[in-house]
Formats: structure tokens, C-alpha cells, sequence
């Protein structure tokens, strides 16, 4: 798993390209949380280029949007997200949870 973070002046987007499992979600958990300690609530994950992501990835989410939402601070959005992995959220109940974007500048220009 690879992480690319490009900070904007409202908001910060992480590429993830890769697989995010039980291995590497606690990395990508952290690189999210590192955003929030550091002040940064308004968050977009962009996921063209992952593979798969398990149910250790969606909690990470999970974890940030509720980090990312307390005290009206904030979201965490999701962009172009994979088929396999959308259906995954769908089934998991989460795709309520989270605002999806197709293009990164859209997610980016929603803040």
C-alpha cells in the first residue's frame, strides 16, 4: 500500500493505491489521524488505484469520519471508488456514511 497526501488550503487528499488488509490498514489508519491531530478535518480519499480494501480499511474510515465529523469540524469523503469496493461499502451499510465524488477536484471544490 502507497500513500500520497497533497495538502490544499481547505482541505487535504489522500491517494491510496495498493491493497489496504489487516497488514496495512493500521498505516493508513495512522496517516488519517496524523491529519486529524494535526488539525486537518476536512479529508477526501481518493481510491482509483486501489485493489482492495478489508473491513480493517473500513473501519479506519469509519474511525476518521466520526474524528472528522465531532464538533461540526469536518468530513472525510470518498473518491472514485472502485466497483468491487463500493459494492463492499453497500453491504457493510456505508455508503450513507460517506459523500462520494468522482473526480478528486469535485471532492476537493465540495469543502
Amino acid at each position: 500500500m502507497e500513500i500520497t497526501t497533497q495538502e490544499f488550503k481547505h482541505c487535504d487528499l489522500f491517494k491510496v493505491k495498493g491493497r489496504v488488509d489487516s497488514a496495512t490498514a493500521p498505516d493508513f489508519s495512522k496517516a488519517l489521524e496524523k491529519a486529524n491531530n494535526d488539525g486537518r478535518f476536512k479529508l477526501a480519499v481518493d481510491m482509483s488505484e486501489l485493489e482492495y480494501m478489508s473491513s480493517a480499511g473500513f473501519r479506519a474510515l469509519l474511525a476518521t469520519q466520526r474524528n472528522c465529523k465531532r464538533y461540526n469540524r469536518g468530513e472525510l469523503v470518498l473518491v472514485s471508488v472502485p466497483v468491487r469496493i463500493r459494492e463492499a461499502l453497500e453491504l457493510a451499510g456505508f455508503t450513507e456514511l460517506f459523500k462520494t465524488f468522482d473526480d478528486p477536484l469535485e471532492a476537493v471544490g465540495s469543502f
